[in-house]
């Protein structure tokens, strides 16, 4: 008989503990927080720990008496450490979870939470008869993602059958409330703005594993509807005869800085980069003129970027380019 180091032996026990509960009658319907049972929580929370420690460390040899033979199956070895990374530079703590008992093989379970603005739902596909999620997101950062633990309760106990890492928030926003943002600003008259937002909206749009929010046709219909407004109104590369140096504006997107995720324009200058006295004193001037041009972009964002160019990039090669911020707020 094999050996097994004490850290193995401990999780493959915590792992069996659950076996236990394999025989219980159990009556069908979903549970969320502090509406599982308090026995069953305790329960599922020690899971929890032990398997975030796994990750924490990227122990995938450790973690794997965690996981589904399926998931065992599959190279998760990306996706652990991706997470490990994410639980090394920030605190994850549980935003929801929920309990769910199956009534029928063929039929989703759906958690409705409430009707505000972050209102989503879980659609659980049938892994096991009963199956519990664990959503986590980290405290006091502006772009969150959301790391997913689902398990189905196997007839060789409670095993890991989905492990996800997704972004949950951009800027300290949700998907729903930059897609209201980015609707309120094309209200406005202000598509450059609300492209970039809805853009922001399409990235964490499907935080978490089963995690559906209902706007999300209605957030892609948005997004072709002012991408198309955008590339009527500005016709990229647009050169800014505002100004007697004439820069053109090769494009505007989003680029996330760490701390943010903010409009990054990039633009063709005639001044050689060498000049930088010459270079950021035009840029002053092209700050205003996009504030005009562009209108939306410096209210509801804290920094503006720029990228100065005497040749167009072409995304293969690295071309010299000058890095600006214009702080805003």
């Amino acid at each position: 008989m094999k050996t097994l180091y004490f850290n193995q032996f401990k999780a493959t026990l915590i792992s069996g503990l659950f076996l236990i509960f394999q025989s219980c009658v159990v009556t069908p319907g979903s549970w969320k927080n502090e509406k599982i049972s308090s026995s069953k929580r305790e329960d599922f929370h020690r899971l929890n720990s032990e398997v975030l420690k796994y990750l924490k460390a990227n122990d995938l040899k450790g973690l794997k008496a965690f996981l589904s033979k399926d998931m065992i199956d599959q190279n998760n070895d990306r996706q652990v450490e991706l997470i490990s990374n994410r639980l090394s530079d920030n605190v994850y703590n549980l935003l929801d979870e929920y309990y769910v008992v199956r009534k029928y093989k063929d039929t989703d379970v759906v958690v409705i939470n409430n009707s505000n603005t972050n209102r989503y739902s879980i659609a659980f596909p049938y892994e096991a008869g009963e199956m519990y999620a664990a959503y986590f997101i980290p405290a006091n950062i502006n772009n969150k993602y959301m790391i997913s633990l689902i398990y189905g309760k196997l007839n060789y106990g409670w095993k890991i059958v989905k492990l996800d890492l997704e972004p949950y928030s951009i800027n300290g926003k949700t998907a729903p409330e930059l897609f209201e943002l980015a609707k309120e600003e094309d209200a406005h008259k202000q598509p450059q703005a609300a492209l970039n937002n809805v853009t922001l909206a399409m990235t964490c749009l499907k935080p978490g594993a089963y995690w559906q929010y209902p706007n999300q046709v209605d957030a892609g219909d948005f997004y072709i509807k002012v991408n198309r407004e955008v590339n009527e109104k500005y016709h990229y590369p647009l050169v800014l005869k505002q100004l007697p140096t004439g820069p053109m504006i090769l494009r505007v997107y989003n680029k996330d800085m760490g701390y943010g995720t903010y409009p990054m324009v990039y633009y063709m200058t005639h001044y050689d980069l060498k000049d930088t006295d010459a270079v950021k004193k035009e840029n002053l001037q092209i700050r205003k003129v996009i504030g005009n041009l562009m209108p939306g972009l410096e209210k509801n964002n804290k920094y503006i970027l720029y990228s100065a160019f005497n040749r167009k990039p072409d995304g293969y090669t690295t071309v010299e380019h000058c890095d600006m911020i214009d702080k805003v707020h």
